[in-house]
């Protein structure tokens, strides 16, 4: 076998400038591939971590009939009890209670629906990065009196600029209209432009005023240490109190969690279609070469070499052009995809058509380590069929008729 493996390794190399390009296109197809896949995996969670830092968070605790219509009488259900829980729970991170209000925005520029929500300033600082995503303006520093922030989106929809008034026009929970203005402190810009066109902030006590009940809680958005024990807190809250609805942040964005499960699958379906093309080629380049050695392998078979070390060395050779252009073709995927992932890909080119989609102009390829070992066997495995029809076209010669040929 040893001999046999010794005349494989020389005969890939009898023809370097055929044998190079099958390497070269094998390595970047890898490269290819999988910087692509990193790409989208990064998208994706680029995605999912600004969704979640925005205004999913983890989990959100709801009074079940509150999604459907944001009634401002649908409040949790004894929400200090809840807090007690969550300060005690040592998977817990942080907590943020909020009011909110579904309202009507409006300026002499026009009107829109809006959802207004009040927080702690300083509690949902340090929560959430709608503090961080300020393009303009300050976060509640600056105005006393009824400060709102709002995003791009809304400011370009009502042409409302810092200073300017903005009127708020809602049904309080007695049923009757009530209308407030706020004064614009601030312009914040997430990577969801159809965020930013909905949704309004206020400080919780300006928001309280207005209503009668001083202790309203509408919702309760909860950041843990880890994000895989979403559903351990959401089972035990849910336990906790059964008048409330717990949610994770995959029930509350169904699409963005099915995504981040489909990935696996693209991976596999894009590098196979990827290697199943690099398979059709590495046939091809073979069973030429079989072909051009016919009177060589009728002389190896007259002299005793029987057909299962003749097998063994066209599938050798196949082998060992995947052996040097498998990890050639991971490192440079694997170093591309590490410098990426710290400088980043800038499209904002395109970026309005990314905040469209929740997406930033910036993104950060990813891949782990597990890919890059789904794909070496991958790889082999279609090298391996690969060499199979060649490897058989070869069992399949005459002795003698391949002797005569030239």
């Amino acid at each position: 076998m040893r001999t046999i493996i010794k005349i494989a390794w020389r005969n890939v190399w009898r023809n370097k400038l055929r044998s190079s390009i099958v390497i070269i296109s094998m390595i970047l197809g890898l490269w290819s591939g999988l910087f692509t896949v990193a790409m989208s995996r990064g998208v994706n969670e680029q995605r999912v971590k600004s969704a979640i830092n925005t205004y999913l968070h983890h989990v959100q605790i709801h009074n079940p009939s509150f999604e459907y219509n944001l009634d401002i009488n649908s409040t949790i259900d004894k929400p200090l009890k809840i807090f007690d829980e969550l300060k005690r729970d040592s998977l817990i991170k942080k907590y943020s209670s909020r009011v909110i209000i579904s309202a009507m925005a409006s300026t002499a520029h026009g009107a829109q629906g809006i959802k207004l929500i009040g927080i702690d300033s300083k509690e949902e600082k340090t929560f959430s990065d709608i503090s961080k995503n300020i393009i303009d303006g300050n976060y509640f520093s600056k105005i006393k009196s009824k400060p709102v922030i709002i995003g791009k989106k809304l400011a370009d929809n009502l042409n409302l600029d810092l200073k300017k008034k903005i009127s708020f026009t809602f049904v309080d929970d007695n049923g009757d209209l009530q209308r407030v203005k706020f004064k614009v402190e601030g312009i914040y810009k997430s990577a969801n432009s159809i965020f930013d066109g909905g949704t309004v902030y206020v400080k919780k006590q300006d928001l309280i005023k207005l209503i009668e009940k001083k202790s309203s809680v509408h919702e309760i958005a909860i950041v843990l240490n880890n994000i895989e024990q979403s559903d351990i807190i959401k089972e035990k809250l849910s336990k906790l109190n059964l008048n409330n609805k717990v949610e994770t942040w995959k029930d509350l964005s169904p699409e963005l969690g099915s995504v981040q499960e489909l990935m696996i699958w693209f991976f596999f379906i894009f590098m196979s279609i990827i290697l199943l093309a690099l398979s059709f080629g590495i046939a091809n380049i073979m069973l030429m070469a079989v072909l051009e050695r016919k009177r060589e392998l009728g002389m190896l078979m007259s002299v005793g070499l029987n057909k299962s070390k003749i097998f063994f060395m066209i599938l050798f050779e196949t082998i060992f052009i995947s052996f040097i252009a498998l990890p050639v073709g991971i490192l440079l995927s694997y170093l591309m995809i590490s410098y990426y992932g710290q400088i980043g890909i800038d499209l904002s080119i395109v970026s309005e058509g990314l905040d469209a989609f929740g997406m930033k102009s910036m993104v950060y390829t990813s891949l782990p380590f597990s890919y890059y070992f789904m794909i070496t066997i991958l790889t082999l495995f279609v090298t391996l069929i690969s060499s199979l029809f060649p490897a058989r076209r070869a069992l399949k010669l005459d002795p003698a008729q391949a002797l005569k040929s030239l």
